[in-house]
Order: C-alpha cells, then structure tokens, then sequence
C-alpha cells in the first residue's frame, strides 16, 4: 500500500520552501525530511539553496520523499514541486515562487490577507491555496515563523503524524532551552489547527506552472566591453522589501520631535528629511517620512524613537509603496514611480 497520495514519472513526492535568511526554512526542511523518514519508514532527503548566507537574501529548501523500495538517485533542485511553502509574502516580487509548480498543487502561504487577493499576486489559476498568521502565532507565543509553517505543513501532508514531529521539537529543545519545549509545540499545534484551504478547480487537462530558471543580468555574453559597471556605487534600484521579516517602522508626524535619534542609528539611511523653518523662524530640518525601498525593518528606529512618533506595524503587501507615494519620495519599492 503506497503511503504517498501524489508521485511524479521518478517516485518523489517533492515539497519547495521558499524564504529568506532568519525565518527558519533550511531546519522546517531538515526536521519535515526526519520525520517522513523517522516515523513512517520513507526515504527522504533534504537540502537547500542560498546565496550569501545573511538574514533576508531569498533561500529555498528542498524535501523528496519516496517509498521504501525506491532510490533516490536525484539530488537537484525541485523544479516541479507537489507542494511550495512560502515564507515571506515580499518574495513575489523578486522570485516566482510558484514556478513549476503542479497543476494539482497546493500552496501554502505565511498571510493573513484573503484567499482572493493572495490567488491573484501570486498569479494563480487553479489548485489549492492554503493559508495561515505564521507570524502572528509566532509574535504571540514568542516562538519563530518555521515552527507554525510546519503545522502547516503537516496539515497539508497528511500522511505525517503530527505526533511525531512534537516529539522532535521535545528531543530539540529539552535539554539546552527546556523553556522553548511548550511555546514551540503550541506554536506547531496553531499552525496544524489554523491553517485554512480554498481549492479552485483544476480544468480536465490543465498544466502546471512552467519552470523558468532565473540568469544572471550580466554574464559573458552579455556585459559590457572590460567588465563595466553601469551602475557603480548607487542603489536605486535596489529594493530591500524582502529582507523584512514581517514588520516595518510606523511614522506619525505629528508626534515627532525631530529630534534625528532615528536617524542616528539607521543603518541604511531610510529617513527623508526636509528644511524648514521652526516657530522662531529658524531655519531646521524636519523628518518628512520613511523610504520604505531602503527600509529592511530592523526596527531599531522604533527603540530609539523618545516619543511615540515611530512604532512597529505588521507590513502588508502594497503598504510601503502606498506610504511613499503618500510622502511624495521619488523612489518607491520596485521601481520609479
């Protein structure tokens, strides 16, 4: 009796995560391979890509599971996954994060927008779409977002047992950080009961999403004659979005003091300031807004904001370009406006 509900033409039934640097996917990836192979007698493997090894550059881990009599003699990158985990909503704008997927395929996504508006970014015609307030559960039980992904996750494979993997998170966290045991295993518990489904119906002879593998810009066909650099020493076209992880600084103007302590310890010179004149008529700068394109949400303008001028938000997609349009900054995340 096969234990897997799906296969492809090789016998793999294959999971993507997509995520960034400090969200936990490459461990979510390495303890769901462990617990297919561990609990149910599947073989399984697991690894995963990324490039600079730094909070917020994009990750992607990969899980195969196959049967007992199969080998797994295939160690390359999923390119048509059963199933895609997305851990971080600002990745659709620099990664198609649904590339290749199945026709049939579920994904699941860390959000708390609705299905409609998720179906639509991530450009969706039929499937499954499974959401769940990974971060929320996370904020809220002091744990971390790959944790209630994995509840997720177990939810949408159901041949795992979600005993198993509460034994993991025992066998990890009981003897140096024993205090982290039943945060944990209620933060995978919410993940497993609150994720929600809406499934679309998928046309007879429908196909899946085409796998396309990103180039590079610049490569030895195509850069400039002596390896110039077009765009030296300015970052523009940079946008940091995705580096967030989940939360952004709040600006109310009409709290601040203008007092530059945010500025003081803002890595990457987020602040948009203008001169003015003060009351007396003294010539003054004044904080006009944030530049959410250079922001990477680290938050430490908020902790050292004296008045209630800067506070943490929960970003939504859309809300950092919205407010920089609002501000009237030449630049907004993705591109000029």
């Amino acid at each position: 009796m096969s234990i897997l509900p799906k296969k492809n033409e090789l016998g793999f039934f294959e999971i993507r995560l997509e995520s960034i640097g400090g969200l936990g996917a490459n461990l979510a990836g390495k303890m769901l391979a462990e617990a297919g192979v561990l609990s149910l007698g599947l073989k399984g493997s697991n690894f995963s890509s990324y490039g600079s090894e730094k909070k917020g550059s994009p990750v992607k881990s990969f899980i195969r599971f196959c049967e007992p009599d199969v080998e797994i003699r295939d160690h390359s990158p999923i390119e048509q996954p059963h199933i895609v985990g997305v851990f971080h909503e600002a990745l659709y704008r620099t990664v198609d994060v649904v590339s290749g997927l199945n026709a049939d395929g579920i994904v699941l996504v860390n959000t708390l927008r609705n299905f409609d508006d998720v179906k639509t970014d991530l450009q969706l015609e039929y499937g499954t779409l499974a959401i769940v307030d990974a971060l929320s559960i996370a904020v809220e039980e002091k744990t971390k977002v790959n944790t209630a992904m994995l509840g997720a996750l177990y939810r949408i494979c159901g041949f795992l047992d979600p005993e198993s993997m509460r034994d993991v998170i025992r066998k990890t966290f009981t003897k140096k950080y024993p205090h982290l045991v039943e945060p944990n295993i209620r933060t995978f518990d919410r993940g497993y009961n609150e994720v929600q489904f809406k499934t679309y119906e998928v046309p007879a002879g429908a196909e899946g999403k085409s796998f396309t593998r990103p180039l590079p810009q610049l490569g030895f066909l195509t850069q400039e004659i002596g390896g110039v650099m077009l765009t030296q020493a300015n970052s523009i076209l940079k946008d940091l979005s995705g580096s967030r992880q989940g939360f952004l600084p709040e600006f109310q103007q009409d709290k601040c003091i203008n007092c530059a302590a945010c500025d003081n310890v803002c890595p990457d010179f987020c602040f948009v300031w203008e001169e003015g004149e003060d009351k007396r008529g003294r010539k003054q700068m004044f904080l006009k807004g944030i530049d959410y394109q250079y922001c990477k949400g680290c938050l430490k303008c908020v902790e050292a904001c004296p008045t209630d001028a800067l506070g943490d938000l929960r970003e939504m997609i859309g809300y950092a370009d919205e407010n920089c349009v609002k501000q009237n900054f030449p630049y907004i995340a993705g591109g000029s406006l």
